[in-house]
C-alpha cells in the first residue's frame, strides 16, 4: 500500500456517501426506537454529553473492548486519535498520550491513571498498568493533554479506568475461554450479584492468562482476582469497596540489534563473550500487586455531594537482569474527597463547583544484587525512598442558554522525595527534595455553533515531577538534581455528533511547548540514567470520523454497518537540546491512521477489520537510525447463539498481523550498542468461546 491514507480517503468517501443519503439527515429520526445511546463521557467527576466536553477526550467503551481479542487493552486504545501503547513481549507495555516514550523505558509515565475514583498512579509517579485484566474492566475514558484540575500533576494526560461491576448489571454470570498461537490461553470469568431491593450490587472477577511468546524467552502468566462491592446503606449515601490482586510474571527478551533483528528475529538477547545474554540470565519479571480503597459517597441535599476515598497498594517486584537481580517492596496510601454543588437548574444560566484535595505517601526498597544466573548473588547497591505528593483543586463549570460552556480550574501542587543509602554503605538519616509548590491552571470553553456542532478552546499549563525510576534509576545513582517538566498546551477543536448518535466528528489542533523534558541517557552495559534536556515542541492534529452507514437493526441481511477512521499527526521537535535542536522526537511516528468497518449480519453473527497505518519512528535522539513503517491488518468474526431467554453462547475467532508484517512494536530506545528492536509476531490467530448468563 503506496499511500497510508487511501484507507481512510475510501473510509470517508463512503462515510460521507451513507451520511447525505440518510433521508433523516439534520433531522429528528423517524422512528426514535432505534435510536443509538446519546455519546457520554466521564470526564470531570460526573457523566457529561460528549458534544460539550470542553477538552479533547475519547473512550473506549464496550463495543470497542468487545471487539478486540481480549487479552491486551493494546489494539482498542490505539485505535484512538492521539494515544500509542506499546508492547515489548507479552506482559510488557508502555502508553503515552500525546508524547514521547523518552521517560518510558517500560510502564506508563507522565499520565495519571485512576481506577474508578482511585489514583492507580502511585506517589511515585508510576503506574502497573500491565497488571490489570482487560477483561476487568467495562469502559476507559481518555483526557488527552495536560489536566491538573482535579487530577494534580500530570503533562500527557488522565486515564479513567471503570471496572466491572460499575455499570447497570445486564448479566448473571459469564465465563470465556480464548486460546491461541504461541501457546496463548485464556480464561475470564465474573459474577454480578444484588439484593432484591438493589441496595446492593457486587462484581467478582477473575482471571488467568498465560503466552510463550512469539520470541524466545517471552512467556508470561497472570493471575487475577478483583472485586467492586456497593452497598446504599440509605437512600442518599452509598460505600464501595474496590479491590484487585494480581500476579503477573513475565520473561523479558531484551532488545536485539539490526543484524540480529533481520537474522533472526524471533531469538532472544544472546550471550556475547563473558556478557550473557537475557536466556543464561534468566530475565524476567515478577510483580505481585495488591490494591484497593473504600469509596464513600453522599448527598447531602439536591445540590450538594460528597465523595471521600481512602486507598493503598502493596506491590512485590523482583527483576533478575542482564546486568544485576532487582528487587523492590514499596508500598503506597492516600486520599481523595472532595464537594460537588450543582447550582440552580434554570434555561438561561446553569453552573457546577467543584473543590477537594489528593493526597499520597510511598515508600520504596529498591535493592540491587549480582544477578547469578537468576538467582540472587552479593549485595551491590540498596536505597531507601519516601514519595509524598498532595494538591488541592477547584473547579467551576457555567453554561449560557445551553450554548456556550465556560470553564476555569486551578490546583495547587507539592511533590517531594527522601532518599537514603541501605548498603554498602548505609546512611543514618534521610535526605529530602522537595519542589516548589506548581499552580496549574485551566481555561477552555465549548459552544454550540449548531444544535449538534461544537466549538471548543483551551489553554492549560502541565507539570511532571521525576518519577521515582527516574530518580534512582538503572545506574543505582540518585539523581537529586532532576527537575519536573512544565509548560503549556493550547488546542482547539470541533466535535460534531448527529442527533441520533449515528455520525461522529472529532477534530483538534495542539501545541505544547515543554520546559525541561526529562529524556533518557544510556551507558554502557545497559545502564540508564534520565536528565532534563531543555525544550520539546509539540504541535499536532487529531482527527476522528465514525459512521453507523445502516443503523442497527432486526431485519435485512446487513443488519448494521459502521465505519471508522481516525488520524494522528505530529509535529514533535526538541528544542534547546545539546545539538538535537530541530530533531524529530524519540518515539514518536508522524503520521498514524486507523481505520475499521463493523459488519452485523443475520444470525446475531459480526464481523470487525481494523487496519492501523504507522510510520517510521526515530529511535535515538540523533534520528540515525529509525524503525521503518508498518501496516497492520486485524480481523475478528463472532457469533452469538441465544439457547434461551436468558443463556447466550457465544463463539468467536480473530487474526492479527494479517499481512504478516515483520516490526517492532516496542522499541528501546536510545539503546546502548543499536539493540532497539522488540520483534513483534508474524501472523497470528486466536479463537475462543463464552458463556453468559
Amino acid at each position: 500500500m503506496k499511500n497510508p491514507f487511501l484507507g481512510s480517503y475510501i473510509y470517508l468517501f463512503l462515510v460521507l456517501c451513507g451520511l447525505f443519503a440518510h433521508p433523516a439527515f439534520g433531522q429528528e429520526p423517524a422512528d426514535s426506537s432505534h435510536t443509538l445511546p446519546e455519546i457520554t463521557v466521564k470526564a470531570y467527576l460526573v457523566e457529561r454529553p460528549l458534544l460539550k466536553v470542553t477538552t479533547s477526550a475519547s473512550t473506549a467503551g464496550q463495543q470497542l473492548l468487545s471487539q478486540q481479542p481480549g487479552t491486551t487493552l493494546l489494539p482498542a486504545l490505539n485505535t484512538l486519535p492521539g494515544v500509542r501503547m506499546e508492547e515489548r513481549s507479552p506482559g510488557s507495555y508502555r502508553l503515552s498520550i500525546r508524547g514521547s516514550l523518552l521517560r518510558s523505558p517500560f510502564g506508563v509515565r507522565n499520565v495519571k491513571v485512576y481506577f474508578d475514583e482511585l489514583p492507580l498512579t502511585d506517589a511515585g509517579g508510576n503506574t502497573y498498568l500491565n497488571v490489570v485484566d482487560p477483561g476487568s474492566l467495562n469502559r476507559i475514558d481518555l483526557l488527552k493533554g495536560p489536566d491538573g484540575s482535579l487530577y494534580g500533576a500530570n503533562s500527557g494526560g488522565v486515564v479513567l479506568l471503570k471496572p466491572n461491576g460499575m455499570d447497570t448489571i445486564s448479566t448473571l454470570a459469564s465465563v470465556r475461554l480464548n486460546g491461541g498461537s504461541y501457546g496463548l490461553f485464556q480464561e475470564q470469568g465474573s459474577v454480578n450479584l444484588k439484593s432484591n431491593d438493589l441496595r446492593y450490587r457486587g462484581n467478582i472477577s477473575e482471571s488467568y492468562q498465560r503466552s510463550d511468546g512469539y520470541r524466545q524467552h517471552s512467556g508470561m502468566n497472570r493471575r487475577y482476582l478483583q472485586t467492586v462491592q456497593r452497598f446504599q446503606y440509605n437512600r442518599n449515601n452509598e460505600l464501595r469497596l474496590l479491590a484487585f490482586y494480581s500476579d503477573l510474571d513475565y520473561q523479558t527478551p531484551g532488545g536485539l540489534n539490526a543484524d540480529q533483528y533481520h537474522t533472526n528475529p524471533k531469538s532472544a538477547r544472546p550471550t556475547v563473550g563473558t556478557s550473557l545474554g537475557s536466556v543464561d540470565q534468566k530475565a524476567a519479571i515478577y510483580d505481585k500487586t495488591l490494591f484497593g480503597g473504600l469509596i464513600h459517597e453522599s448527598t447531602l441535599s439536591n445540590h450538594l455531594r460528597h465523595v471521600i476515598s481512602v486507598f493503598g497498594s502493596y506491590t512485590d517486584f523482583r527483576n533478575p537482569f542482564i546486568l544485576n537481580y532487582e528487587k523492590r517492596f514499596e508500598n503506597n496510601y492516600g486520599v481523595r474527597t472532595y464537594l460537588d454543588y450543582a447550582g440552580e437548574t434554570g434555561p438561561a444560566f446553569n453552573w457546577q463547583v467543584q473543590g477537594g484535595l489528593e493526597w499520597q505517601n510511598g515508600g520504596s526498597r529498591i535493592l540491587n544484587y549480582d544477578n547469578n544466573r537468576g538467582q540472587q548473588g552479593n549485595e551491590q547497591k540498596g536505597d531507601k525512598l519516601q514519595n509524598g505528593y498532595h494538591f488541592y483543586f477547584l473547579r467551576w463549570s457555567g453554561e449560557l442558554f445551553r450554548k456556550l460552556t465556560l470553564e476555569t480550574a486551578l490546583s495547587l501542587n507539592y511533590y517531594g522525595y527522601g532518599y537514603q543509602a541501605l548498603f554498602p554503605t548505609a546512611e543514618d538519616r534521610m535526605a529530602h527534595v522537595h519542589f516548589k509548590p506548581a499552580w496549574m491552571p485551566r481555561f477552555a470553553l465549548s459552544y454550540l455553533l449548531l444544535p449538534q456542532v461544537s466549538w471548543r478552546l483551551s489553554a492549560g499549563k502541565g507539570y511532571s515531577p521525576p518519577t521515582t525510576e527516574e530518580v534512582r534509576a538503572s545506574d543505582q545513582r540518585i539523581n537529586a538534581d532532576l527537575l519536573p517538566e512544565t509548560g503549556w498546551n493550547y488546542e482547539t477543536g470541533f466535535r460534531w455528533i448527529s442527533k441520533d448518535q449515528r455520525f461522529q466528528a472529532d477534530a483538534s489542533v495542539f501545541y505544547y511547548r515543554m520546559k525541561q523534558a526529562i529524556v533518557s541517557r544510556e551507558l554502557e552495559e545497559d545502564k540508564e540514567y534520565f536528565i532534563n534536556g531543555g525544550g520539546v515542541s509539540q504541535k499536532g492534529l487529531e482527527a476522528a470520523l465514525s459512521a453507523w452507514i445502516i443503523q442497527p437493526r432486526p431485519a435485512s441481511f446487513i443488519r448494521g454497518l459502521q465505519l471508522s477512521t481516525n488520524i494522528t499527526l505530529n509535529h514533535f521537535r526538541f528544542k534547546d537540546y545539546e545539538n538535537y535542536s530541530g530533531n524529530k522526537l524519540t518515539g514518536v511516528p508522524a503520521q498514524v491512521v486507523v481505520s475499521s468497518i463493523s459488519i452485523l449480519l443475520p444470525e446475531h453473527l459480526s464481523l470487525y477489520v481494523l487496519h492501523n497505518y504507522t510510520s517510521s519512528i526515530p529511535l535515538n535522539d540523533a534520528n540515525t537510525n529509525f524503525a521503518r513503517r508498518y501496516h497492520l491488518l486485524q480481523m475478528k468474526v463472532s457469533w452469538q447463539k441465544p439457547l434461551n431467554s436468558k443463556l447466550r453462547l457465544q463463539f468467536f475467532a480473530g487474526a492479527d498481523n494479517v499481512l504478516n508484517e515483520h516490526y517492532s512494536l516496542g522499541n528501546d530506545i536510545n539503546a546502548f550498542g543499536g539493540r532497539y528492536f522488540n520483534a513483534a509476531p508474524l501472523r497470528n490467530f486466536y479463537g475462543g468461546m463464552a458463556l453468559s448468563y
